[in-house]
């Protein structure tokens, strides 16, 4: 007998939907096919020489360590390491404010998965990070959104949203945002860590891409701020486990990907609550992937000379893509100037549907992720579209990345970019 299994799954699978960019990934693998539409680090970048011999010699001299079960919390080695790199930047945070995760994709995950249930608000821009609105899909999240500016969040906006709906939540990505390349400026970080503290709403950071600055000066990350604002108010106590904003950030950017080690810093407490739910998950994170990693940066100032190296390399490829889309986009195509990161997000003069010129673009051997996704209001509202002829917002909106891609390539698949969009505008001119 077959079992009818459209009438078994849970009732919060509705909500879930397949990433746009693993689904436009699949029709991309051609070689031929200049690809924008990844986020992919660039394999130049990563340590393939330092990691083989690093598992060579961590499998000769651990090997049955390396291989076994391991703490939920993470390698404390690595995770005393991240407390010493973090410090750089200002985070002071303890061994056990650091939860090791397979990847930031999973510390995501864990955050909706303690302090979402159904129906509870999350408050993020206008567009964000795909990835997040699928973790919280899951969870059955509603969303309130403010757009997105130059300067990040438009923080000016967020106090009337705290006033009237009362968000779980705020997600931010205040460096080189995802998918806009934006960077939210000091004045607004500083605002929000006011706003969130005042209506006593918790910040997720999402941090991928914070080290990866190419130009301008460094900021402070919300918890930063956060922390200094508690020890203002109390200079005795514990500012990182009396605050609150939860920080994530990630090795995919700055060793490898394939690695999938993130982590999340959070107040004890929070890391208590996020252990129990890694446990059900996964009960840890790769004992093995974890030890290479750390054999890998242990070695004095390996791991600030790679990055460095990885900054020189991106800010090459961004300003050959900046370069060529002001030689070959048409009038009317405005795009961000980011600082640092993956990626910079284009308009399109209205009424250019991004997702109905794909097909086009991939004919002509490029190819971009369409911005419409990454807008929240858009999958709460995927089922009233259907059933009309609405453009979606973001609708005349897509995201480049310039990071995986030689300034060649790059010049190369914006021109035929360019020619597509020239394409568009001047059928919708005469039409």
């Amino acid at each position: 007998m077959t079992t009818h299994w459209q009438g078994r799954y849970a009732r919060r699978t509705k909500g879930m939907v397949s990433s746009a960019i693993r689904e436009i990934l699949k029709v991309t693998q051609q070689p031929e096919v200049i690809s924008f539409a990844g986020g992919l680090p660039a394999p130049k970048s990563f340590p393939v020489a330092e990691v083989k011999q690093a598992a060579g010699r961590l499998l000769d001299e651990q090997g049955p360590r390396a291989l076994q079960y391991s703490p939920t919390e993470g390698f404390p080695p690595l995770r005393q390491f991240i407390v010493e790199k973090m410090s750089r930047y200002g985070i002071v945070a303890d061994v056990d404010n650091v939860l090791m995760t397979t990847g930031s994709q999973q510390a995501l995950d864990l955050i909706a998965k303690i302090l979402l249930d159904p129906g509870d608000l999350v408050l993020c821009e206008a567009p964000t990070y795909l990835g997040a609105l699928q973790a919280f899909a899951a969870y059955q999240a509603r969303y309130a959104t403010v757009p997105a500016d130059d300067e990040g969040m438009q923080v000016e906006r967020v106090e009337a949203i705290l006033k009237r709906r009362h968000p779980k939540f705020i997600y931010a990505l205040p460096n080189f945002q995802n998918p806009g390349g934006t960077t939210m400026s000091l004045a607004r970080r500083e605002q929000l860590v006011a706003l969130a503290s005042r209506f006593k709403v918790p910040i997720i950071e999402d941090d991928p891409y914070g080290e990866l600055r190419f130009e301008g000066e460094h900021l402070p990350p919300l918890v930063v701020l956060d922390e200094q604002r508690v020890m203002q108010a109390n200079p005795q106590c514990d500012g990182f486990d009396r605050g609150s904003v939860i920080y994530t950030s990630t090795f995919s950017k700055t060793l490898a990907p394939g690695l999938r080690l993130g982590w999340i810093v959070a107040p004890r407490e929070v890391i208590y609550r996020l252990v129990q739910a890694k446990q059900g998950a996964d009960l840890h994170s790769s004992t093995l992937d974890q030890m290479i990693a750390y054999e890998v940066v242990k070695r004095e100032g390996f791991l600030v000379e790679h990055v460095r190296m990885i900054r020189a390399l991106y800010k090459e490829r961004r300003d050959a893509m900046l370069a060529a889309m002001e030689k070959y986009f048409p009038a009317g195509v405005r795009w961000t100037r980011p600082q640092g990161g993956l990626f910079l997000w284009v308009t399109l003069p209205e009424g250019i549907d991004a997702t109905a010129l794909l097909p086009e673009a991939v004919a002509n051997k490029v190819a971009f992720v369409p911005g419409a996704p990454f807008f929240p209001s858009n999958v709460e509202s995927r089922k009233q579209r259907a059933r009309g002829k609405r453009l979606p917002v973001g609708h005349n909106t897509m995201r480049l990345n310039f990071s995986n891609a030689s300034p060649e390539k790059i010049e190369m698949g914006i021109q035929r970019l360019g020619r597509v969009i020239e394409k568009a505008i001047a059928s919708r001119s005469r039409g």
